[in-house]
């Protein structure tokens, strides 16, 4: 099965957006340079739709994705995801809170490096994930990313001021 590949620009940089038919199997920030000026050609509905949700959530508009997803990784890593993706638009949850909910309260570091490897960034919301004492903590795409990504979802879920 072939994979397509298109990139999108947001507001906090280049985006890579990778899938087949089946789904979106990965998100990642990744330089200009890498994105190049390649014009998408024949991607699959699923590719041209995430790129319209992403658009959506950028502008404000969207608050849940609604996308196959086809992110490669370890029963561990799936069961974290899962629960990431429940994780509501505006709010944040601790590596503990992840860890209570997947059943297993010893298992933050793990969470956590679950949380590091998550493919699909954004989508998978691992930027709402956050220390125990709320801090903002490690993010794949920059702490800056994760810090602007809540900020955004605070501003349009209840037009509050920023957190961070």
């Amino acid at each position: 099965m072939s994979e397509s590949k298109v990139y999108y620009s947001s507001e906090i940089g280049w985006l890579e957006i990778v899938g087949t038919v089946k789904g979106i199997k990965s998100v990642l920030f990744v330089e200009r340079n890498a994105a190049g000026d390649v014009e998408p050609v024949d991607l699959p509905p699923v590719m041209a739709e995430a790129v319209t949700q992403l658009d959506e959530y950028f502008r404000g508009e969207r608050k849940e994705f609604s996308l196959k997803l086809a992110p490669e990784g370890t029963d561990f890593q799936q069961k974290v995801w899962a629960q990431l993706a429940k994780i509501p638009y505006g709010e944040t949850a601790s590596y503990l809170n992840v860890a209570r909910a997947i059943g297993d309260p010893k298992a933050i570091r793990a969470v956590g490096a679950a949380n590091g490897q998550n493919p699909i960034a954004i989508i998978i919301p691992c930027h709402r994930v956050v220390g125990s004492d709320g801090k903002l903590t490690g993010y794949g795409g920059g702490v800056w990313r994760k810090e602007w990504l809540l900020n955004h979802e605070r501003r349009h879920s209840s037009g509050q001021l920023p957190l961070f």
